[in-house]
């Protein structure tokens, strides 16, 4: 069955070129929430020590976790009222209108899109550190090519490969968690003093307890290829939400009480360097957590590609971005062009090296999106209270604690790198610009984006 443009069920019509295969289950929803963000417990978020201190940092953790726990719960309501590829700009649109799904689909852009360069010259570095006649740069470059390909070959063969590369990292991080555990010392953890940069250190250490938790989001750009979408969506996303915490928990801690805070709050391999404080240099844990970690950084690139991907070819299926982007693999129902074009711009940054620039940017984009995903959740509700809801969070208190939680991460991402703003601003500037320019004038109608929801409701 397929819809025509008015919404009325036709049978037997040919299946259009731009459908997506709807191959996932919860395992696969699971393994991409956590794949997405398992890279922010290998490397990123023990720069949040010389913010704050181990104190600090965990307490900066605690209105973090609070949000993005708060955060998944209104967000997987929106995701099974509307499972659609565009994710936080169809919710935007469907509240707010036309521009409003534009900025918030821009908003996850810019996350997604500058979020992979760091993370792949992460890759590039443990790479190199492992095999030191490999140059990082062409490693992080083999990198995106390698898993712009693998995407390519079909959301089924991405989603087990990300289930499994998610899995070995999932393990590696246990590993770590008991080579850590019989030398952990609490009074390293509470050692003095307990906030050496006071309160500013604490809202500065928050932009790094986001990284734990970063991305988790992206999971509900795969709803148009999930089985069963408004049942699965929750399974996976709350299970995924369930072991980011215990995972942010256990690596922050057990790291603290190695006692090298000092040297692992400057580099990009904290779990590697925590255990040869211990252990010794080139021990046999030390190479183990380095080969290891690597698959955490990659099954953080492979799902942000997939991400990234998903985003893109929605908003040009919408009419905000080029038609050509919204083209379908006919042999792998993949977005060809949108995995490619969005992949040269993470290349083109990458070899920038501006990390720490990159990495904020990427931070503000986020919160931005959670913002105005939630402000979209309370329009909703009010405007269509009849709007079929497979899950429905606790409403108003738990979007309420969200939103107040969010606006919270806003200040401190402020207060912390004000020195980003100008590019974010620009950023935004170009991509307003665009859209009143050109993007306005190629949206389809709402009936006709929203088909598909109207097919998985006829199921």
């Amino acid at each position: 069955m397929s819809m025509n443009y008015s919404g009325t069920a036709v049978m037997e019509a040919p299946k259009k070129e731009e459908d997506l295969s709807r191959v996932l289950k919860p395992i696969h929803l699971w393994s991409l929430a956590v794949g997405l963000v398992i890279s922010g417990n290998y490397f990123g978020w023990s720069y949040g020590f010389a913010e704050g201190g181990v104190m600090g940092l965990a307490l900066a953790l605690i209105p973090v976790t609070i949000f993005y726990v708060t955060f998944i719960l209104s967000y997987s309501e929106l995701a099974t009222a509307i499972p659609h590829a565009g994710g936080p700009s169809a919710y935007a649109r469907r509240a707010m209108g036309k521009f409003g799904g534009y900025l918030n689909g821009i908003s996850c852009l810019i996350e997604f899109v500058f979020a992979p360069p760091a993370i792949a010259l992460a890759v590039g570095g443990y790479v190199h550190a492992l095999l030191p006649m490999i140059d990082p740069m062409v490693a992080t470059v083999a990198a995106f090519f390698f898993f712009i390909f693998l995407n390519y070959l079909g959301m089924k063969t991405s989603a087990t490969f990300e289930l499994a590369v998610t899995v070995i990292a999932l393990l590696g991080l246990v590993v770590y968690w008991f080579l850590a555990a019989p030398h952990f010392d609490p009074a390293l953890v509470m050692s003095e003093p307990l906030l050496p940069n006071g309160f500013s250190g604490v809202m500065a250490a928050v932009p790094f307890a986001i990284w734990f938790y970063l991305a988790i989001e992206g999971g509900a750009m795969s709803a148009e290829e999930m089985v069963n979408p408004q049942k699965d969506i929750p399974k996976g996303f709350l299970s995924g939400m369930a072991t980011l915490l215990v995972m942010a928990a256990l690596t922050l801690f057990l790291t603290a009480g190695l006692g090298n805070v000092e040297a692992v709050s400057a580099v990009d391999f904290p779990l590697p360097l925590a255990l040869a404080s211990v252990y010794g240099d080139g021990s046999m844990p030390v190479l183990l957590m380095s080969g290891i970690g690597l698959f955490g950084l990659i099954a953080s690139l492979h799902g942000i590609i997939v991400g990234y991907s998903r985003q893109t070819y929605a908003m040009a299926r919408t009419g905000y971005l080029p038609k050509f982007l919204a083209h379908i693999d006919e042999k792998h129902h993949t977005p060809v062009w949108a995995l490619i074009l969005p992949g040269i711009v993470c290349l083109f940054t990458a070899l920038t090296g501006l990390t720490d620039l990159v990495i904020t940017i990427a931070c503000y984009g986020s919160v931005v999106m959670y913002v105005t995903s939630l402000i979209s959740l309370f329009i909703l509700r009010s405007k269509e209270p009849n709007l079929k809801r497979p899950f429905r969070v606790s409403y108003p208190i738990i979007p309420i604690i969200s939103m107040v939680m969010a606006i919270f991460c806003v200040v401190s991402l402020v207060m912390a790198s004000s020195d980003a703003l100008p590019y974010v601003a620009g950023i935004y500037a170009v991509a307003i610009a665009y859209y009143f320019i050109h993007g306005n004038k190629h949206i389809r109608p709402y009936e006709e984006e929203f088909g598909v929801m109207d097919d998985l409701d006829q199921e």
